[in-house]
């Protein structure tokens, strides 16, 4: 991994093409809402199926929480068209072809094939949340796919955290 992101400072640039043939910046929904950023696995991962179908059925309890959600992976638009469509998600907004340089820009692991259905190179899970000002606020990176913020209790957490003004942590 290069350098390490901080809480509390800025994150890299992030700008991908959706699956929806969009063209979504991190940088265009600064000073409008609180971004969470979900970097997932890919197509061949049945835990990211699973985790992704979670945060599609809960994006209006994310909206009330002021967070704004994509979900990112290295796959190629087909992979990700295709995931969105068996895995039936119906909302979750879907980017695709996020290069190894910028995974690890995030700081998130990167594997290499070991089955005939993963992508040659992917990364592994990373979930942050990233404040209005640009800022990380919350960041959960793991280099297995077994381990996995808790999505479901986790826009009544950040209600609670805007609430009674929880700072950064982890930023020493």
């Amino acid at each position: 991994m290069s350098n390490k992101i901080v809480p509390g400072q800025v994150t890299p640039s992030l700008s991908l093409n959706t699956v929806d043939d969009n063209q979504w910046a991190l940088e265009g929904n600064l000073n409008k809402t609180k971004t969470m950023i979900v970097f997932y696995r890919g197509l061949h991962c049945p835990i990211c199926s699973d985790f992704l179908k979670t945060i599609d059925n809960q994006l209006s309890d994310y909206k009330k929480s002021n967070t704004e959600v994509i979900a990112v992976s290295m796959d190629s638009k087909e992979r990700a068209l295709q995931a969105k469509n068996d895995w039936n998600i119906k909302n979750l907004n879907i980017a695709y072809g996020l290069t190894e340089g910028k995974a690890r820009e995030w700081n998130l692991y990167i594997s290499r094939s070991i089955k005939e259905v993963e992508a040659e190179v992917f990364c592994e899970p990373g979930l942050f949340i990233i404040k209005e000002d640009g800022s990380l606020y919350l960041v959960n990176i793991s280099n297995m796919p077994f381990a996995r913020p808790d999505v479901s209790s986790l826009p009544a957490k950040l209600i609670f955290a805007e609430e009674k003004q929880y700072p950064v942590r982890g930023n020493k």
